[in-house]
Parts: structure tokens; sequence; C-alpha cells
């Protein structure tokens, strides 16, 4: 069994919510010590259809970090999956989807 190295939560946002979004992920890297705030992709980034902003973490923290994110999301769609360095298996099988459940382009990862 592979092992969970952290997590990622990938907050998807348009141009309509971006400051929504921003204001999410600033205020869970300033409650959560372990949280990283990636950028703000005003575009689509890899395998995510949407534009979005990576919060990267230990996997120490996801009892904390993924309630947090359950109860103050504001409506936008969150992708959270593990880093166990097997990316399709992490993505195509070991996700948590909040909102919205959006077709990834897994094809990045052939």
């Amino acid at each position: 069994m592979p092992e969970i190295k952290g997590y990622h939560a990938h907050v998807y946002f348009g141009a309509d919510t971006v400051e929504t979004a921003r204001t999410v992920c600033e205020e869970a890297a300033r409650l959560f010590p372990a949280v990283t705030m990636g950028r703000m992709h005003e575009r689509n980034v890899g395998p995510h259809p949407r534009w979005s902003c990576q919060l990267g973490f230990g996997a120490d923290a996801l009892d904390q970090v993924l309630p947090w994110l359950m109860l103050n999301r504001q409506g936008l769609t969150i992708f959270t999956h593990p880093d166990t360095g097997e990316h399709l298996e992490d993505h195509r099988d070991r996700a948590v989807w909040m909102g919205e459940l959006l077709e990834l382009d897994l094809s990045i990862f052939d």
C-alpha cells in the first residue's frame, strides 16, 4: 500500500468567484500553519478543468483542514487528493469532491 505524504486541495473558481476563492484560500493558510497556498491560476493547469488554487498540507493536518473546507467553501467546488506519488491513481481513484463533480483531464498522466 502506498504511503500518503500529504494532500492537495484544489479550490476551483471562475472570473466571477476569483475573490471568493482568494479569501477562502488565504483564510485556510492563515488558520492552519500546515497549509501552503499556491498561486491563483486564472487558467486551467494540469488536469484541472477550471481555474484553481492549490492548498498543500501534510497528512497529519487532514482531520483539521478537510472539515474546515467543507464548512467554509462558500459554494466553491474543491477537489482534494492524497499525494502518494501515484499521480493517476491519486487523482482518479482516491479523491474527495466537495461541490460539483467535474471531469479531470487525466491524459496528462499517460
